[in-house]
């Protein structure tokens, strides 16, 4: 890619970062790489750098000049922005014309993750291609077992070449009734077992819709069908969920397409949710972040030239006008029936959409996520994203630009997936064992290609780039870098009493995720984040006063001990509180950091840094109060976390 750079290095550039409530423009010296586009700072003192990876880059425009000079601004599609000015034109123009080049690959083996080489040898990297085991998962879930059993019917991808190798049927399916059934569905993708639950035996399966234009039947097909519901003891019928709008659905017969006739499956009933196509999808998303032509601003207040607060009125105008928040609530609603259909009714689900790769991938995992605890845990999420998105095909190189093809197959269908998981956690703050960082760390990953996990289309279409053998797996990297991502209000034992999360869809309780779409606002950090850093910094003060004993118990020769002091706490008013998540009560231990804060043992000691009057909760909505400026070291707290100044910010 450097035979695309025009200038690879330009002085005297200011860099604004407006995604960060950047007032004032730095002074520095700008370099182009291959892979980055790199900003330094003069400040002797500092030298702070900002990387911006060009695979994050998904425009770069070229507003008028101003008497400054040249104004480049770079949008990030992890909705970042950067704001350059340059002092002379022509570096100007080339700047933008060597962006626009490294900002669009157009093969695999320009992108990141084909020269990304961390510090790991051959063995290491082979690893971390199976640190996720979804045979294990499968296992889990007590399959295979007398009901549902795998074939080998798709081996070396011979029925369908977007499915994984390796798939679960029921029993009774036989070889010919799968071959029947494929030929019978979109793209060949036949009904397949998603997810089994042990409590009620009722399954999620996963399909594409079938080619029956106005009249069309196969008898493979409605066998298949038919096996799915014997495959749950006792049921009479099977759900049939269409995540398409039914007039979506109707026009697709004209093709030759459509849904199932419940005339001729006689054992199932249909039901449609409504989920949008990808270019709905696309609009919708571009509406938050574009803002509309005729004068209103956009949802997050940026616009080319001009960086301002949006009035109330206009943010409001804008969210209703983009439709965003009613297509997350459709991907939960989704969700929400599949879950009750299985928990509840005991009966199994298939599920579809057009071709069964994007809005089946968002019904079935977030049915999954409502249904077992295990997808609520860091491990849990990796799993099931693997499974119903990487392994199940979805068209990751189109759906997220990797590569410079059609626009129009851009679409944030992970995205709302993500978004869906994030609205559940704010319904639900204990159940979950991950933070909103670990979900825009994977959303980031998805659009930066550093590495293959989320690269190419379907399982044999990794296979044949070799990409075991060219790139390394995030899922492990995740995993190092868990401790950031724990939620410090997660109860295990609370989410497991849970079972299936029941999250109430009414309109007023869906929000703006702030944190992934207006960066500025994660300076100023949630109560959770700071309940993290206030515990992270009495670990820090407990080691530290820990060592200092250890030393003094040498020198004297005599250990040291503590009065144990008991403070009794007040009983939390239930009655208080909102939402579906019961109140948590914290109980602080006395440790010897703590009573090192008393004058005298007849004191009682305060408690730690953080915490708060049971009694007097700000945000109960949540069920945690406004920790807001209490932490001892605040200010360093208040400081961006994403690290500009690191390599891997963007």
């Amino acid at each position: 890619m450097m035979e695309h750079i025009r200038t690879p290095k330009v002085e005297n550039v200011r860099l604004l970062d407006r995604s960060s409530g950047q007032r004032k423009a730095a002074l520095g010296t700008l370099y182009l790489s291959a892979t980055h586009t790199i900003f330094v700072e003069n400040n002797p003192e500092t030298r702070k750098e900002t990387w911006i990876l060009h695979s994050m880059v998904s425009s770069v425009d070229r507003p008028p000049p101003s008497p400054a000079g040249s104004q480049l601004l770079l949008r990030c599609k992890d909705f970042r922005i950067f704001q350059l000015l340059v002092p002379q034109e022509r570096d100007c123009v080339d700047l933008q014309s060597s962006l626009t080049r490294l900002s669009r690959p157009e093969k695999y083996s320009e992108l990141y993750c084909m020269s990304f080489n961390p510090n790991v040898n051959k063995e290491e990297r082979e690893e971390s291609w199976s640190f996720i085991d979804l045979a294990a998962d499968y296992k889990r879930m007590g399959v295979p077992n007398n009901l549902w059993v795998q074939t080998m019917a798709n081996s070396e991808y011979r029925i369908c070449d977007t499915y994984p190798s390796e798939l679960f049927v029921p029993k009774s399916a036989t070889p010919a009734v799968i071959v029947g059934s494929s030929r019978f569905r979109s793209r060949g993708r036949f009904p397949v077992l998603s997810y089994f639950h042990q409590d009620t035996l009722a399954a999620v399966c996963r399909c594409s819709q079938p080619l029956s234009g106005f009249s069309g039947r196969c008898q493979e097909d409605e066998v298949m069908l038919q096996a799915i519901m014997k495959s749950n003891p006792g049921s009479d019928y099977i759900y049939v969920v269409d995540t398409r709008p039914k007039l979506n659905a109707m026009a697709n017969k004209a093709a030759g397409k459509g849904y199932e006739n419940e005339d001729h499956y006689t054992n199932i009933k249909l039901q449609f949710i409504g989920i949008e196509n990808i270019h709905v999808m696309r609009s919708s998303q571009q509406k938050i972040i574009d803002g509309e032509k005729n004068g209103r601003s956009s949802v997050l207040g940026f616009q080319v030239g001009e960086l301002r607060t949006p009035s109330m009125t206009d943010f409001l105008w804008g969210l209703e006008n983009s439709g965003w928040l009613k297509h997350i609530k459709a991907v939960l609603d989704a969700g929400v029936f599949i879950a009750r259909a299985v928990a509840d009714e005991g009966l199994s689900v298939l599920v579809h959409c057009s071709d069964g790769w994007d809005r089946t991938a968002q019904a079935c995992s977030v049915a999954s996520v409502l249904l077992d605890p295990f997808y609520r845990t860091i491990k849990g999420l990796m799993v099931l994203i693997e499974r119903d998105w990487v392994s199940f095909g979805h068209k990751f190189s189109h759906r997220y630009g990797h590569l410079d093809t059609d626009p129009k197959e851009v679409s944030p269908v992970l995205d709302q997936f993500l978004e869906s998981v994030w609205q559940l956690s704010e319904q639900f703050p204990c159940a979950f064992e991950f933070n909103e960082s670990f979900l825009t760390a994977i959303h980031m990953h998805v659009y930066s290609c550093q590495y293959g996990t989320f690269l190419g289309n379907c399982q044999k279409e990794r296979r044949d780039m070799r990409l075991r053998e060219r790139s390394h797996s995030v899922w492990p990297q995740l995993w190092k870098e868990r401790a950031q991502f724990m939620n410090p209000l997660y109860k295990a034992e609370q989410s497991q009493s849970h079972g299936i999360l029941r999250p109430n869809t009414s309109p007023f309780c869906f929000k703006m995720w702030k944190g992934l779409y207006n960066h500025s606002e994660r300076l100023s950090q949630s109560p959770v984040d700071l309940l993290s850093a206030v515990r992270t910094e009495s670990q820090q003060l407990e080691d530290e006063l820990t060592n200092h004993e250890e030393r003094i118990a040498a020198l004297s020769g005599r250990p040291i001990t503590w009065e144990k002091i008991d403070v009794p706490r007040r009983r939390i008013n239930q009655s208080r509180f909102c939402g579906p998540d019961p109140p948590t009560s914290y109980s602080y231990p006395i440790t010897s950091a703590h009573k090192k804060l008393c004058h005298g043992p007849d004191r009682t000691p305060p408690p730690p840094a953080g915490a708060h009057d049971p009694d007097d909760l700000s945000d109960r909505e949540s069920g945690v109060g406004d920790l807001s400026s209490r932490s001892s070291s605040g200010g360093d707290y208040s400081k961006d976390q994403d690290g500009f100044s690191t390599k891997e910010g963007l």
